[in-house]
């Protein structure tokens, strides 16, 4: 490009950029030495406000001096006719092939005049106007040369109409959808005018029938200033004839107005110009493929014999919108847009407007697949318009509206920069300019109404806009486009989609659901009305009831599904995460037609529903930053009950966090333990604290130091969804307080704590259980270090001892929790190990508790707690060997089962195969045992044995749905029996 000579500094401020600016103005009258002449300084202005203004002074230039007659006609139009100065200034400030037109048509200007642009509804007969001399058509190059010239006059207009705002501001700014209607209009007036030459040419024309159908953007009413028109014909009688018409008629449009482009015909180049209407029938049912059903979404009749291309169009209707049926629809479909992609050489990929990644391709290849998955049921959404498609799929929900209107935003942005790229020389280009290349951006960035902003100039921010918009495309086609629910969506048949029709019954029937009425009911409560979030249920509820049908149970999934969505019919991003989500409904699908407690949580702990999406988010969470959170969300809060409140609430999320990732094998049986028993330390340390916080403020004092000690499962890290949280209170006098004094405060603190963890709740309880105390319940809540050591030295029975085993610091005074631990630990690793008396009497109480506490009628082969091989049988020998060995195996010195089995076969205590036995067998019965109460929705000791339960229990442990449930639970049973016979040795005969 050559670089432009500056110009003086007074023409410069009006934009000019050529030095010969100055002199060409003063020709025109408009400009003396010291500027512009007076009265003329609106002209000069308004070629300041134009894209290119010395493009546009040149063009005015020529057309003075190829008409000087009528020179002086336009200069006083210019000064005094706003209107006709902005059309006419932003034309030839555009495009050097319209102004090439103006120079080469004198007078021409003229129709930038009045209204300034002809109707659209009569362009068909101003076209058939100018191809006839008297009452007979043109034909050969006179036709040809008639219609481009009335052609350009036409499109001349249009473009007038479309860039004069950029001028004169007051002009009316046609939409983008107005200009494209009119660029559409005008190639069908040609279309017409073509084929009447055609006809006239063409002998024996009366013999055939030509209907002329539009392809494309001309199909879509979304026609560029300059682009191949695509049309399939359709011919009746003499097929010969009417392939020379079509023939004819492409020539005579070619040659004129723009090419006519058949190549979406079937076979394409390869077949036949023109067809019969059974022809295509015939290939379209037998042999087209799913790229050519994607392209007749915008065909539509607008030359030739309207009868036939009325039948033409209701033949390929119903084919379209069952195209979305065809096997591997969805996929063949994504990979045509790859295909198209992979073909923009490497180096014009970030510039290529309609091919590129986030370019014009990414946008229309979305909306059309997403029109023909859905629009087999939604007449709402059969439009050819890209644009109207666009705002239906957000109206419909089956887009978010915030992604439909930043896509339709960013379309059309595109769209405007490709027309402004056409019109500057009426070549077909895509092509954004070189990022370097100033020139082209600063006169780009002009012609779409691009201004500078501070620090930045005006190619600088077009160049900025462009990427940006090409990026948010790129995200949004991404998301839409491959979202893998469409597939889901496909692949249920047409009829199935219509939930409401009369076969909707019997289809679930089909599925697997029971009670098939009931499960129309709940589809009907979810889909009524003409509501935006009922249009998404429709969109949703046959992937569902697909996905529910493979649960163990699919009416009480959809029931519950029901509930969760009337209970979170105000989350506004409830049904989005569900719409955009695949996984999401996947994963939700399974855990509601498995697991009764998910949705009683689900409806207060919502916020898990968008963790289903995110394996790393859902399963990867550490336990420890999970108490962190909780605690330092509680300790916020100003008093008992709001901190109390919010650990409820925090531990609510986390449960059904664990509980989702379990459910769906996301989770070894330990990191279950491990994560439940954390939330719940978190909670009594949050609460322990509050009360500690509330009790001192009324004292005016903290009279006592207060620990918390976990027993049981708690302190072994290794709860249950349904487990209590076995604890004792140990208190020390602080601050000059008396024994009494402290044990009121930590009784006080204690007593608190128990009450508001269990007040009632639709959670699974918070029970605080101290009933491990020294005396159990008869025994004060509460004792001072010193009590314990003593009660422990004096009083303390085996049982006690083994009870201590798993006794471990949670809550309150850290210092105090570790002294009261060197204080137990000869207790519980007494010097020696046990006496055979002890012994004895530890098997003793074990045997009594086999007896007496299975409940009755339970069957002692599945019962997961104290059944043959279950949790009880496998605590109590690792316990027993603890007593008698830790004195000498530090290893064993440890609150967990797990570690303290492990430890067994290191110290060579027991057989590796037999501690591998127990391990297992401790695993299984505890992830069982937590999958019946999930399943279950309460807690649970006994397994089900039968029905949907069991089903959904063998479901979990990977048991498919054509698999025997029964085979879990002999499976369980061979583990547990054989962890039986290791319990009888280890236990009983060691």
């Amino acid at each position: 490009m050559v670089e432009r000579v500056r110009p003086t500094a007074s023409a410069a401020r009006f934009g000019f950029t050529d030095d010969r600016a100055g002199e060409l103005l003063s020709a025109a009258g408009w400009w003396a030495e010291s500027g512009p002449v007076e009265g003329c300084e609106n002209v000069v202005a308004a070629f300041g406000r134009a894209p290119d203004p010395d493009l546009a002074l040149f063009c005015i230039d020529r057309i003075r001096t190829a008409d000087p007659d009528a020179w002086p006609d336009l200069a006083a139009a210019l000064r005094d006719d706003a209107d006709l100065r902005g059309r006419l200034l932003a034309v030839l400030g555009t495009s050097t092939a319209l102004g090439d037109v103006l120079v080469g048509s004198p007078g021409s200007w003229r129709l930038l005049a009045d209204a300034g642009r002809t109707p659209t509804a009569d362009y068909t007969t101003v076209l058939a106007e100018a191809i006839e001399d008297g009452t007979e058509v043109l034909t050969g190059p006179p036709a040809e040369r008639a219609l481009r010239k009335a052609y350009r006059a036409l499109l001349l207009e249009v473009a007038a109409a479309d860039l004069g705002h950029l001028v004169e501001p007051q002009l009316d700014r046609p939409s983008f959808t107005e200009t494209t209607a009119a660029l559409t209009a005008l190639a069908e007036a040609a279309l017409r005018a073509g084929l009447r030459v055609a006809l006239r040419e063409v002998a024996d024309s009366s013999s055939a029938t030509l209907a002329v159908i539009a392809m494309g953007k001309c199909g879509g009413r979304e026609l560029n200033y300059v682009s191949d028109v695509d049309v399939v014909f359709v011919g009746e009688g003499d097929l010969q004839v009417a392939t020379r018409l079509a023939t004819t008629m492409a020539r005579v449009v070619g040659n004129a107005c723009f090419e006519v482009d058949a190549a979406l015909r079937p076979e394409g180049k390869a077949g036949a110009l023109v067809r019969t209407l059974e022809g295509h029938e015939t290939y379209y049912k037998k042999w087209a493929r799913t790229w050519e059903f994607q392209a007749l979404l915008k065909a539509r009749p607008v030359a030739g014999d309207a009868e036939l291309g009325r039948r033409y169009a209701e033949l390929v209707t119903p084919l379209v919108w069952s195209a979305a049926e065809r096997e591997n629809f969805v996929a063949d479909v994504q990979q045509m847009r790859r295909r198209v992609e992979s073909h923009v050489p490497s180096q014009l990929v970030d510039r290529e407007l309609k091919l590129g990644r986030g370019g014009l391709r990414d946008v229309e290849f979305a909306v059309q697949l997403l029109q023909l998955v859905h629009g087999r049921v939604d007449p709402e959404l059969r439009s050819a318009s890209t644009m109207e498609a666009l705002e239906a799929l957000g109206g419909g929900g089956y887009v978010g509206r915030v992604d439909a209107a930043e896509l339709r935003m960013s379309y059309e942005f595109l769209r405007t920069v490709e027309h402004r790229l056409q019109l500057r020389s009426l070549r077909r280009t895509h092509l954004f300019p070189a990022f370097g290349d100033t020139e082209q951006l600063r006169w780009l960035a002009r012609a779409t109404g691009i201004q500078p902003v501070r620090g930045q100039s005006r190619g600088e921010v077009l160049t900025a806009e462009f990427r940006r918009h090409a990026q948010r495309i790129r995200r949004l086609h991404e998301k839409l486009f491959y979202r893998p629910l469409l597939d889901a969506v496909a692949r249920v048949p047409t009829a199935a989609l219509r939930l409401t029709t009369s076969q909707a019954e019997s289809r679930l029937a089909a599925l697997g659901y029971a009670a098939p009425e009931g499960a129309l009911h709940h589809i009907k409560a979810l889909t009524s009305g003409v509501s935006r979030r009922a249009a998404i249920q429709q969109t949703l509820l046959p992937v569902l009831l697909d996905l529910l049908a493979d649960t163990p149970d699919p009416d009480g999934g959809l029931l519950a599904y029901r509930k969760v969505s009337e209970a979170l019919a105000e989350t506004p991003w409830y049904l989005r995460v569900l719409r955009d989500e695949a996984a999401v409904v996947e994963r939700l699908a399974t855990l509601l037609g498995t697991a009764r407690l998910v949705p009683d949580l689900l409806v207060r702990a919502p916020e898990v529903l968008k963790l289903l999406g995110e394996v790393d988010r859902l399963a990867g969470r550490s336990p420890d930053e999970v108490a962190t959170s909780l605690r330092s969300a509680a300790r916020r809060q100003p008093g008992m009950d709001a901190a109390v409140a919010t650990a409820r609430s925090l531990r609510r999320h986390e449960l059904l966090r664990v509980a989702c990732a379990d459910l769906l094998g996301m989770l070894e049986v330990r990191a279950v333990c491990t994560a439940l028993s954390s939330v719940w330390v978190a909670v009594l340390q949050s609460a322990v604290a509050a009360a500690i916080r509330q009790r001192s403020a009324e004292l005016g004092a903290e009279p006592a130091r207060i620990a918390v000690i976990g027993m049981g499962r708690l302190g072994g890290a290794e709860l249950g969804y349904g487990s209590d949280a076995d604890v004792l209170f140990v208190c020390e006098r602080s601050g000059g307080a008396s024994d009494g004094e402290a044990l009121r405060f930590a009784t006080s603190v204690a007593e608190t704590v128990r009450r508001s963890l269990s007040a009632p709740s639709q959670d699974p309880a918070l029970e605080v259980d101290t009933d491990l105390r020294p005396e159990g319940r008869g025994g004060p809540l509460v004792r001072t270090l010193d009590s314990y050591r003593a009660y422990y030295e004096r009083w303390g029975q085996v049982w006690e001892a083994q009870a201590l085993l798993r006794a471990k610091p949670v809550a309150g005074d850290e210092d105090l929790g570790q002294r009261f631990v060197a204080a137990i630990d000869p207790v519980r690793y007494p010097d020696g190990g046990l006496d055979q008396a002890k012994v004895r009497e530890i098997r003793r109480i074990k045997a009594r508790v086999d007896t007496e506490r299975m409940p009755k009628g339970a069957d002692p082969t599945t019962h997961a707690k104290l059944g043959r091989g279950g949790l009880a049988d496998i605590e109590w020998t690792a316990q027993l060997m603890q007593l008698r060995y830790a004195h000498e195996v530090p290893a064993l010195r440890t609150t967990s089962t797990h570690a303290a089995l492990r430890a067994l076969a290191q110290a060579g205590l027991a057989e590796t195969a037999d501690v591998e036995s127990l391990v297992s067998a401790w695993e299984l019965a505890t992830r069982a045992r937590n999958m019946a109460m999930l399943v279950r929705g309460k807690a649970v000791d006994q397994l089900p044995t039968s029905g949907r339960e069991l089903a959904a229990v063998a479901r979990v442990f990977g048991y498919s749905a054509d698999d025997d449930p029964g085979e879990f639970i002999d499976s369980y049973r061979r583990v547990t029996r054989r962890a039986h016979s290791v319990v009888e040795r280890l236990f009983y005969e060691s």
